[in-house]
């Protein structure tokens, strides 16, 4: 074929991401500026999980695509459950034995697909394996950042051959392949916490395990993140892995047909417009973490002493099955119904984080969290919970981009006092100016139109060159 009409062809990419809003987001960005440029993407999830996604832009819908997999049925996986929001963290492993049950649905899509690649998420390591078969080729597109994947090692390591890391302990420090001076590891809280990953679950394979099949088996690694910002990180990537590492930029949010102006967000706008400029706390903890009943205690009262005005977005119940419903401390809402909002179901999170009033971001250090308040200029206070929080966490910290709240390093505890002081610190004190200012300096890092064009422009060029 010439080279004009190879770079004229049309592809058809088939993207699968893993059944948690955290991935499934990202990978509806990457879709929709795929399909700009004029190429076909088919996003493949369950059911349920695309009736809750954004609505596509309508003038993409001929070229993006939803395709429906509907989800098998398994034990002890509560009914219409079809996403980590949907249950509570020991139920996980069994959504990812039910997601293991799609290889045989995936693998007859793809027989009549005409697609091209497919980009992947690590829990369907067995991607590669179905695709070549039928000469599809394959990328594994890790939502999460290059210093998460550079620290968790090469994928013979991942996949069980790991001299160095025997216990959870060692994953606190930097391991012998990173060769500059980082603060990028777990603490040890963190790690206990997700200790789980490195074992065989109820699914049967572990993450660990997941994420090295996944590398060694694809024909290239997609990264979510921005080669300016982390060149170091991609450079420790293309060591371990040997084989092209591709950015494709920190995917900022963008605006999707529908919900624009619904009666929830006018009614918040309204109590926005009420504070001053700057001083609301904004506090949210993703789709995937639920604090424990002690820590919602300590943040509410953490939050009253700062007297600040904020706007708590609260989930107490993980899905139906949960039946550990999280409760605010007594008389918390009478006495901060001035000046504070707790809010418990979804809400518009870029909207409000951009609004003028807000001065701080609460986050549990999920990266779409960081990249929005990167996006809207709002510094932030960290405090870690799950995956990969505690790895964002030590690249906001080392970046002086946020603050962690003190924590006791053995069980992750913290104090009201704490999380007063740390927002009072990152918000209004003279000494936290540096995180307020730090935050614009990186913005171009993250929100630029013109580099994140040229990522995907040579996502692009790769994937028809090869």
């Amino acid at each position: 074929m010439a080279r004009d009409e190879e770079n004229e062809k049309q592809l058809h990419i088939v993207m699968f991401p893993w059944l948690a809003f955290g991935h499934m987001i990202p990978y509806l960005e990457l879709a929709k500026l795929i399909a700009q440029k004029g190429h076909k993407v088919t996003f493949i999830s369950t059911p349920r999980n695309i009736n809750r996604l954004p609505k596509l832009p309508q003038n993409l819908t001929t070229l993006l695509k939803y395709v429906n997999l509907p989800l098998p049925r398994v034990d002890n996986l509560p009914e219409n459950v079809e996403a980590t929001t949907d249950v509570t963290y020991d139920v996980v492993p069994y959504l990812k034995k039910a997601f293991d049950l799609l290889q045989q649905p995936f693998a007859q899509f793809l027989e009549s697909s005409n697609a091209d690649w497919v980009l992947f998420d690590f829990i369907p390591f067995w991607v590669p394996s179905v695709a070549s078969k039928l000469g599809i080729k394959t990328a594994f597109y890790s939502i999460f950042p290059a210093p998460l994947m550079g620290f968790l090692g090469s994928p013979l390591c991942l996949m069980g051959n790991d001299p160095i890391r025997t216990q959870p302990e060692n994953f606190t420090v930097p391991p012998p392949w990173v060769p500059f001076p980082s603060t990028v590891a777990f603490r040890y809280f963190e790690i206990m916490r997700i200790s789980d990953v490195l074992s065989d679950n109820a699914s049967g394979i572990s993450d660990k395990y997941r994420f090295g099949a996944a590398i060694q088996n694809c024909d290239f690694v997609a990264v979510r993140g921005c080669t300016d910002f982390q060149p170091e990180w991609f450079q420790v990537l293309r060591n371990i892995y040997q084989k092209p590492v591709l950015p494709v930029g920190q995917l900022p949010t963008t605006g999707f047909a529908g919900g624009e102006d619904n009666d929830a967000w006018r009614w918040m706008k309204e109590w926005l417009a009420k504070q001053a400029r700057g001083r609301v706390v904004y506090v949210a903890f993703g789709s995937e973490a639920k604090p424990s009943q002690e820590e919602v205690r300590e943040i509410a009262l953490g939050l009253e002493k700062t007297e600040l005005p904020f706007f708590w977005v609260l989930r107490t119940r993980r899905g139906t099955s949960d039946t550990e419903e999280l409760r605010l401390p007594e008389g918390f809402e009478v006495r901060t119904k001035e000046r504070g909002v707790v809010w418990t179901s979804w809400a518009p999170q870029l909207k409000i984080i951009g609004h003028e009033s807000v001065g701080g971001f609460l986050t549990h250090s999920g990266w779409t969290s960081v990249v929005e308040a990167v996006e809207k200029e709002k510094p932030l206070v960290l405090l870690t919970f799950l995956a990969d929080q505690g790895i964002n966490a030590r690249v906001v910290e080392e970046k002086k981009m946020g603050y962690s709240v003190p924590r006791n390093e053995l069980d992750g505890s913290f104090t009201s006092d704490a999380v007063a002081e740390s927002v009072r610190l990152v918000m209004v004190e003279e000494e936290g100016r540096v995180y307020r200012e730090n935050i614009k300096k990186v913005k171009h890092f993250f929100v630029n139109e013109e580099r994140q064009e040229r990522y995907v422009d040579e996502l692009l060029s790769h994937l028809r060159s090869h």
